[in-house]
């Protein structure tokens, strides 16, 4: 009896001592890796952000991503009720971290959106011409899809009214169906279209839209429920909760 509680014991403490080497060896795999992921993680913002742009041209290096970011684009804080820029409310702002904070937030209404809190203030990224006029704007859009939440940069013309690109860089799509969000051929269709008529949002992304319908986007061969999150997403983000005020403003102009 004693010698089998001697190896019952003796088991158990090599099961311990082999788990905790283990966590050690992940943790600090984790602590060493941490610089490297974040270095992949603004890359990989930053590559997105110049598609939005009409600036990324393949095979471009690390390095020439991150030059030209900095040479090109330039990162704005708007408020969303005023549409004027302001700073950010404190270093290192996130605006999706700051929809979780109520004090940083506020409840979305009347919408479908697929989130229930949307931060006051949002990050913009106005992209110059060599001249350094402004040339673009690309807004962070994020909306329900039909199993989570989509994210995207939705590029406008200087002009606060015509899309020139519509970027989704995360997704749960189904592939062959939603995941064609991220198909080029289908996110070229938005090149071109209005999002106002009259000073109201227009854009609608319907079943077999008219391709000469400025105000018309295709949807997605069977994801209607993508389609429509698609829909309600940019609805709702150059409405009056969203960048509206700032579009319609115009406020990179000033």
């Amino acid at each position: 009896m004693s010698a089998k509680k001697e190896s019952l014991g003796k088991t158990v403490g090599v099961v311990v001592a082999v788990c905790l080497v283990c966590s050690i060896i992940v943790s600090g795999a984790a602590v060493g890796l941490r610089d490297l992921q974040q270095t992949n993680a603004k890359l990989d913002k930053q590559t997105n952000i110049l598609t939005a742009a009409g600036l990324y041209e393949t095979g471009m290096s690390n390095d020439a991503v991150d030059a030209k970011f900095k040479e090109f684009v330039e990162l704005r804080y708007v408020d969303l009720d005023s549409g004027e820029f302001t700073e950010a409310p404190e270093a290192d702002y996130d605006m999706y971290k700051a929809a979780k904070q109520t004090e940083y937030s506020t409840k979305v209404t009347n919408s479908n959106v697929g989130f229930q809190r949307r931060p006051n203030v949002a990050t913009v990224y106005l992209v110059h011409s060599e001249d350094g006029d402004v040339t673009r704007v690309v807004l962070p859009v994020h909306g329900s899809g039909l199993w989570d939440l989509m994210y995207g940069f939705l590029a406008v013309d200087a002009d606060g009214q015509t899309v020139k690109e519509l970027i989704y860089y995360q997704q749960k799509e189904t592939p062959g169906l939603g995941g064609e969000v991220q198909n080029p051929a289908w996110q070229a269709k938005w090149d071109g279209k209005k999002l106002y008529k009259d000073g109201e949002v227009a854009i609608k992304v319907k079943k077999n839209a008219n391709p000469d319908n400025p105000y018309s986007v295709d949807a997605l061969s069977g994801a209607t429920l993508t389609s429509t999150g698609v829909q309600n997403t940019i609805q709702y983000w150059v409405g009056e909760q969203g960048f509206g005020p700032f579009l319609k403003k115009q406020a990179w102009r000033s």
